[in-house]
């Protein structure tokens, strides 16, 4: 199966919950997931629901942009352990021939 990556790129709420119902149902058809909360989106981290553990569990990856982290200042030690830091271009590169969204 063909992974996705999925990039949040604003704080709109029905969008995020989009996102993350899509993440969830790929995960679970055992479908390769990836999340990249992006700029402004990286607030989101830190409003863990039970749809966002659901993803964790389904064993979706999810990066918080450091940019976007140091704008919002958040403190990463203060967010959930399961969360990777990177930028655009890294994980991008990690995305080879999977299908990407934009939410």
């Amino acid at each position: 199966m063909t992974g996705l990556g999925i990039i949040v790129a604003g704080v709109d709420p029905v969008r995020f919950r989009t996102a993350l119902t899509l993440a969830a149902g790929q995960a679970a058809l055992g479908g390769r997931v990836r999340i990249l909360l992006d700029s402004g989106a990286v607030t989101l981290a830190a409003t863990l629901d039970t749809l966002f553990e659901s993803c964790f569990e389904l064993g979706a990856e999810v990066t918080i942009c450091q940019t976007g982290l140091a704008e919002a200042s958040l403190d990463a030690s203060m967010l959930d352990p399961r969360f990777c830091y990177g930028g655009m271009v890294g994980w991008l590169a990690g995305i080879g021939a999977d299908r990407l969204v934009i939410a």
